[in-house]
């Protein structure tokens, strides 16, 4: 497995569109190995510049921390030499120390530090977690501004001058201010990734605010449209990817805003109607019903002849 050191890693990433595949599920809801592993290797070969492993849309949350390793080792198995596999780590600080140690053995390229399970925290705390996972491995670490791990301007300044191997930023919460600043002010040291659901939705407006790349769900099931879409936006093609949105993204979302959730359950139900399914989601998850499979199935169907 091709090593990174944590600058090499920012660059290869922010060069390309980023693959969160799915997790994939037998009925009983354990992990489908060869299923995911089968998956795994064709999203590396569609050409994304890295790939994260059990994150968001890998249904972390639903995830053991033995379950989150196997799938890491999986990925590490299924892709080329030279893809990048980012590994997640969570829950309480002590839990994703261990995890990011654990990605490291695996032959993770990075780890990407999502919230912290349930409780709020103040700017110190967070920022002492964030100090933890960096210290506990030599690997890129990326984190996640989402839900309660909302970082001030001030504490990333100093996450970014204590810690080397803070590499990236994924923003899950859409405050432009806090993102024309990093950019402005930390982007030679810090990559910004667009996370907030659905990602293609502000792609275009956030490539103003340095975000070269995003996380594409989409590419789970429609990997050469959500490229397409990618190369549009950074060509800066307004009428093409208007276009896109208009055809695929704004009635997909139109779906996916029926029941919370979803944001996950419609990448499943994408597999599902392309004739590669993943299986179930997993509990505290529900899937598509089956009237709503059927309009997804349709409006991909309408793309995929166009």
């Amino acid at each position: 497995m091709t090593q990174f050191a944590p600058e090499e890693l920012r660059a290869v990433l922010g060069s390309g569109l980023l693959s969160f595949p799915v997790t994939h599920a037998r009925d009983d809801l354990g992990f489908d190995e060869d299923a995911y592993r089968d998956h795994v290797s064709r999203q590396a070969a569609a050409g994304p510049s890295g790939l994260f492993a059990a994150g968001g849309t890998g249904e972390f949350f639903a995830l053991t921390p033995d379950e989150v390793d196997r799938v890491v080792r999986a990925a590490v198995a299924a892709v080329p030499e030279g893809m990048p596999v980012v590994a997640p780590a969570g829950y309480g600080t002590a839990q994703a120390v261990a995890m990011a140690r654990a990605a490291e053995a695996a032959g993770a390229s990075g780890v990407f530090l999502l919230p912290p399970y349930l409780t709020e925290a103040p700017q110190e705390g967070l920022a002492a977690h964030v100090r933890a996972v960096c210290a506990a491995t030599g690997l890129g670490v990326i984190v996640y501004h989402r839900a309660n791990a909302a970082y001030h301007f001030d504490t990333v300044q100093e996450l970014v001058d204590d810690c080397p191997n803070l590499i990236g930023f994924k923003d899950g919460i859409g405050d432009v201010d806090l993102m024309t600043r990093i950019h402005a002010r930390l982007g030679d040291r810090l990559l910004s990734i667009g996370g907030l659901p659905t990602a293609e939705t502000y792609a275009l407006p956030y490539l103003e605010m340095g975000v070269t790349t995003y996380s594409s769900a989409i590419f789970n099931f429609l990997p050469e449209f959500a490229l397409d879409f990618y190369t549009a936006v950074r060509a800066r093609d307004a009428e093409t990817v208007y276009r896109k949105l208009n055809e695929f993204v704004l009635p997909y979302l139109d779906i996916r805003n029926r029941r919370a959730g979803y944001a996950v359950s419609i990448v499943k139900a994408g597999l599902a109607v392309t004739g590669r399914p993943a299986g179930p989601v997993r509990p505290p998850l529900t899937d598509l019903t089956a009237t709503e499979l059927g309009e997804l199935k349709a409006l991909v169907e309408k793309v995929t002849r166009a």
